[in-house]
Parts: structure tokens; sequence; C-alpha cells
């Protein structure tokens, strides 16, 4: 799942757009510390960044700054400030596109898929997702915390690829069952129980203790 972190001021139109990639499917967060919004950024190691240039504190020209020095990640400026000096100072800074507000959703999804084309898909596609200290692995089905790695099943990999797409949202019992065996015959509720329990247990020879918390009666989730 691509992770986008939005620096936007304006809570109304914060929330807005939030929602909308959370529809389509993104992992989207808002900055909420615009004195250092640096420090989310390596946090949260987003894919790709949603600026406006007017910001409390620094202004999104200097935070495009920062992120340069240390990320080739893209940045994408979102700014009712769109004369032609404007863009082309965000230009030469270091983003990679400009949207004038005030703009269609749907321009920016187009954008932002388009844009996760160009830098991933078509280049060094993303093969990693990130839970915290924990990495998950898609390109070898392993899992890493502290310096440690192991391997895992096919069916590990599968559930923790969905848990992990799911971050802190319950992933229901037959979702899960269902993305796991990939059929519309019955499977034994216990199936799934016995899977999730083999896997804690591989997860504990890393330290990984109470990873996958368990929601009587729903699900799991991590």
């Amino acid at each position: 799942m691509y992770k986008i972190l939005l620096v936007e001021d304006d809570q109304i139109i914060s929330r807005e757009i939030i929602k909308q990639l959370k529809i389509w499917g993104f992992d989207a967060i808002e900055a909420n510390d615009f004195s250092d919004v640096m420090s989310q950024f390596e946090q949260f190691e987003p894919h790709l960044v949603l600026m406006d240039i007017s910001l409390p504190f620094y202004n999104g020209y200097h935070w495009c700054t920062q992120i340069r020095k240390i990320s080739k990640c893209p940045v994408i400026f979102i700014s009712s400030n769109s004369d032609n000096m404007s863009i082309v100072m965000a230009i030469n800074l270091g983003a990679d596109d400009f949207i004038n507000k005030p703009f269609d959703i749907n321009v920016l999804i187009v954008k932002i898929q388009a844009m996760f084309r160009r830098v991933y898909e078509y280049n060094d596609k993303v093969n990693l997702i990130k839970y915290k200290d924990v990495t998950l692995y898609l390109n070898d089905a392993t899992i890493e915390y502290n310096n440690q790695k192991i391997e895992l099943t096919k069916n590990d990999f599968k559930i923790l690829t969905i848990l992990f797409e799911n971050q802190n949202v319950i992933v229901k019992r037959d979702l899960i069952m269902q993305k796991l065996w990939e059929t519309d015959e019955y499977i034994d509720d216990n199936t799934l129980t016995v899977n999730i329990n083999r896997l804690r247990k591989k997860l504990e020879d890393i330290q990984l203790t109470d990873f996958i918390v368990t929601k009587k009666g729903i699900g799991y989730m991590i």
C-alpha cells in the first residue's frame, strides 16, 4: 500500500483529501506538527508528499528543500499561490508537480496514480511494507524485526500482507479466510485459528510478542 503524507494547514481541505485518498486505497496521514514536518516524514516514510506552500512556522518551499536533502520521494505542491513564479520556484526546489487550488479531487488522484506509475512501478517497485520497526518484504516473503529476519510460509505471508495493508484496522476473519484460500467453499473456522497461532509462535522467535491482536468475534489486527 502506497503511503502519502499530506502537509496542509486548512483542516477542512485536509480531512476531505485524506478521506478521498483512503477511499482510493492509499495509506494517507496528515502532518500534525508544522514546526517539525521532517520528524513525521522520517517516521512515516511516505512514498509521496502532498505539500501546500502557505504553512505555519515554515512554508512548503522550506520543507521541500529539507526533504530533498535526504530523499527522492515525489513531492506534489497543492496551492492557491498559482502564479508562474510560485510554480517555477516549487519545481526548482525539487517538487515533481504543482496543482492549483481549487482542484477536482479526481484530477489529484489521477496525478498521484501517474506519479506512482512513473516513480515506482516503472522503476523501483515498492517491495516492502513497514509497520513501526517491523518490515515485511514482499519480494522474498520474509519479515524482519531488530535485525532478525525469518522466512514465512505461503499462508503466513498472505495473513501478514493483509494485516500490514490494513494497519491499525480490524480485518474480519471471513475476509482473511477468503484471501487465504481464495475459494467460496466452506473452510473450517478453526483452520484460520490454527494458522494464526502457528504464525504467532514463529513471530515470537524474533521477539515479536503479541504483534497480532485478536478482536474476539470480529477478526485480527496489528
